[in-house]
């Protein structure tokens, strides 16, 4: 059991992401023949595993997409975004407590609908969250409040996943992997710094994140640093091999789905008003588990998270994070086309159904938690909120696919444009300034307390 996922099905998603990636038609058309006659012979399904990440890639194939910091450079927009780098305390302060609380907010809005969001079948997730809340009453629509523990049409769909962040029960920003790896992102940068290694994090991983709390492609990553580490008897530490590429890449079909986007955030906050700072860091996050967009992702939330402290114009937060990922990928791309979709319909909020249909259409092949699909609908909200807290993290989660993801995502840039005092006190009163992550030394910890920790470690960096 590789993973979670038995070897014959990470076999059947590789194809996928070969696919994706722009593998050669007619080289996976063979491979897949191959693979129907192999059975569940584990020593040939290995095998041919390897073959498949050699496949060749197809010559026509418009996209370029390293996964080399250097190279993915050398591949940016020209002309990007120039931030001030200048806050007082006050508003560093303000804008710091602001970025956490609309990230714990956020997550909170989208954690009990998660599953509604990435296992509805019968329709678009968008559609069936419309459905769960318009059967308690039309006026739940758009999103006004968390959402409801109950509702006349739950049997129609996957069961809320989490009663502790529903409306009647919400009394602080409960565990989850979002807000755990926003932690992991403070002690990472609390014990190291911007010096930071990738190694420095996968022996963080090691002492400080359990194996049941990671999926999909850290669940991947992790198993092959167990492989990959070898470790020291006294002390008892793990050293590793500089192979970043086998350990993101070795039975990892998911290695450009959200993971990494999701724990971008501490980075974004480490360098207030420095996105390209923020999307390195990032960067040398991502690369444990990820390549390609999967990194892409990673970085290019960083840089909007950095840019929102040090501008209120969303267009040009949305900007300073392209700028710092290829101009040649998928993900530019596709965010490009988001923003055309928006801009075609004004970017009105009263048009948000019509465009979620459009941006649903556009990323139809996608898997409901792939980097692509849900940044693309960060995006959305982003854009057609303007900036506005309620609008954007409503948005956000309204979208459907990994609700809580964006939700944390959006709220930590919209939190950080409004700043705590601002913030509406809607959302973020009754977390209670109280944080339960399941990190030691977080858990219970005051959510201004991280913010606190967030500004040392911006003041130190920047100094």
């Amino acid at each position: 059991m590789p993973g979670w996922e038995d070897l014959e099905n990470l076999i059947k998603h590789e194809f996928i992401e070969s696919k994706e990636e722009g593998k050669c038609p007619d080289a996976l058309a063979s491979l897949e023949h191959e693979f129907a006659a192999i059975g569940n012979d584990s020593a040939r399904l290995t095998a041919l595993h390897k073959r498949l990440l050699a496949a060749p890639m197809r010559k026509d194939f418009p996209f370029r997409e390293p996964s080399d910091l250097e190279t993915i450079r050398a591949l940016r927009p020209s002309d990007r975004p120039g931030l001030s780098t200048a806050f007082d305390d006050d508003e560093l302060a303000d804008k710091m407590h602001g970025a956490w609380l609309g990230r714990c907010a956020g997550c909170a809005l989208g954690k009990p609908v998660e599953t509604i969001g990435i296992m509805s079948d019968k329709a678009p997730a968008w559609r069936a969250l419309k459905r769960y809340l318009t059967a308690i009453s039309p006026d739940e629509w758009p999103l006004r409040d968390y959402f409801p523990r109950h509702s006349p049409a739950e049997s129609e769909m996957p069961a809320i996943s989490s009663e502790p962040s529903t409306r009647e029960h919400i009394a602080f920003m409960e565990t989850d992997d979002d807000i755990r790896y926003t932690v992991l992102g403070q002690v990472l940068l609390r014990q190291y710094g911007a010096a930071f290694t990738t190694a420095d994090l996968a022996g963080l991983w090691f002492a400080r994140l359990p194996y049941r709390s990671v999926c999909t492609a850290e669940t991947q990553a992790y198993r092959n640093l167990v492989l990959e580490a070898v470790f020291h008897p006294v002390p008892p530490a793990p050293y590793f091999r500089d192979n970043w590429d086998w350990v993101a890449t070795h039975l990892n079909p998911y290695r450009e789905w959200i993971g990494a986007q999701i724990r971008a955030d501490s980075y974004g906050y480490a360098a207030p008003g420095r996105p390209e700072l923020a999307a390195e860091l990032a960067w040398r996050d991502a690369r444990l588990s990820h390549v390609k967009n999967g990194i892409y992702g990673s970085m290019f939330c960083a840089a909007m998270i950095a840019a929102s402290f040090a501008t209120n114009d969303v267009r040009t937060i949305i900007e300073a994070g392209l700028g710092e990922i290829p101009a040649t990928s998928r993900l530019c791309h596709d965010m490009r086309n988001v923003i055309a979709i928006c801009d075609r319909h004004g970017c009105d909020f009263a048009k948000f159904e019509t465009i979620f249909e459009e941006v649903y259409a556009l990323f139809e092949p996608y898997s409901k938690i792939h980097t692509i699909n849900n940044a693309g609908l960060c995006v959305v909200a982003l854009l057609l909120s303007g900036g506005d807290f309620h609008k954007a993290i409503t948005t956000a989660v309204m979208g459907g696919w990994d609700t809580d993801c964006n939700g944390a995502t959006v709220g930590s840039i919209v939190g950080a444009i409004t700043g705590a005092r601002l913030a509406p006190s809607h959302w973020t009163a009754r977390l209670n300034d109280t944080l339960n992550s399941e990190i030691i030394g977080y858990h219970p910890i005051a959510i201004s307390e991280c913010s606190r920790r967030g500004v040392a470690i911006a003041r130190k960096i920047a100094s």
